[in-house]
């Protein structure tokens, strides 16, 4: 079978390629009788993974085959399964399946709909040949052989979705423009909140000189430490265990980038207007925006990746926008404590 020609459109609902030849198991078997029905029902034609329903049917659970076929025979399946699972909605195109495979570089996923309900299962092979255009794909198909999926396979993939995105400027721009409009917003919350301390800039001007600079450095650290984050989050899935040690080190980092650029900018802006005072609310007010910026550039793309967004769109808006709000909170709020 050529599986890249059953595929002829990528906006077409992916439920129409999901596989139905699929044995679903129950929460609450012990793995012997996960075995037995697998037996009695087959596994089609090919699986990666075994999912778990309760009694109404919905999605509960995956399991990995591997531990399915080492775990003792009188084991809960509770156990062994994983209870977070990724799925597809059905309402899904073969593109957004493709965002999925990216995104989360799975090897299969289960298709619901809007009840949890598996209605299909769709697995990287469905797109092999049709990404990879591999010479050799369609005989092996043919020879009965899985497809072999690899690192190169997902890279291929994100590289085609990049092509496919940038074939249609309308597309790209329904993608993009939504997430701008937080931008958009995000500045004008800005200008409305310098509006409220126009006495404080104009009473001392080195407030208003140094502006630039401070909104600069903010957005320069949220940016380098979201590019960090969103390069590490093609690999990991986003949990607590993950999150918790990357903050902490986020954070270290933050702290020796905040202290090192306040007090460089605190030396500048003395050694230039001889106002002890003023330099240090500049310098301080730095210090603490780039932390709360490292914190911003970790947090905002790990959240976008945790509800399936794409981190690599959204998360500068968002982040630059929240980034630079803060700092002009924190900077006019000294100002306004200090100087006034």
């Amino acid at each position: 079978m050529n599986v890249a020609s059953s595929i002829p459109d990528f906006d077409a609902p992916v439920v129409a390629h999901a596989r139905k030849d699929f044995p679903l198991l129950n929460a609450d078997m012990t793995v012997g009788q996960a075995l037995e029905r697998i037996r009695r029902e087959g596994v089609g034609e090919r699986v990666i993974y075994f999912y778990a329903i309760d009694e109404e049917k919905r999605l509960v659970g995956v399991v990995p085959t591997r531990r399915l076929l080492t775990a003792p025979l009188e084991t809960a399946l509770g156990e062994v399964m994983v209870p977070r699972v990724v799925a597809v909605p059905a309402k899904a195109t073969v593109l957004d399946a493709c965002e999925f495979f990216v995104l989360y570089k799975f090897l299969a996923f289960p298709v619901v709909d809007e009840q949890r309900r598996v209605v299909g299962i769709i697995d990287a092979n469905l797109f092999a040949e049709e990404i990879l255009e591999a010479g050799d794909t369609e005989n092996q198909s043919r020879s009965g052989e899985a497809v072999p999926i690899g690192p190169e396979f997902f890279a291929a993939l994100g590289f085609r979705l990049e092509q496919i995105r940038g074939a249609s400027a309308w597309r790209a721009f329904r993608f993009r423009f939504p997430w701008l409009l937080v931008t958009v917003t995000g500045g004008t919350l800005s200008a409305i909140l310098a509006g409220f301390f126009e006495a404080t800039l104009a009473g001392t001007l080195i407030i208003a000189f140094f502006l630039t600079m401070v909104l600069g450095l903010n957005e320069s650290v949220s940016m380098q430490s979201m590019s960090v984050t969103i390069h590490a989050l093609r690999s990991v899935t986003v949990t607590w265990d993950w999150l918790a040690p990357a903050f902490r080190r986020e954070l270290a980092t933050a702290v020796l980038l905040g202290l090192s650029c306040g007090f460089v900018v605190c030396v500048i802006a003395w050694v230039w207007r001889h106002d002890l005072r003023a330099a240090a609310v500049i310098g301080g007010s730095i210090a603490l925006s780039l932390v709360t910026a490292c914190a911003l550039g970790l947090a905002v793309p790990s959240l976008l990746h945790r509800f399936n967004l794409d981190p690599k769109i959204a998360a500068g808006p968002v982040t630059l926008a929240l980034a630079d709000f803060i700092a002009l909170v924190i900077y006019f709020t000294s100002a306004w404590l200090v100087l006034r």
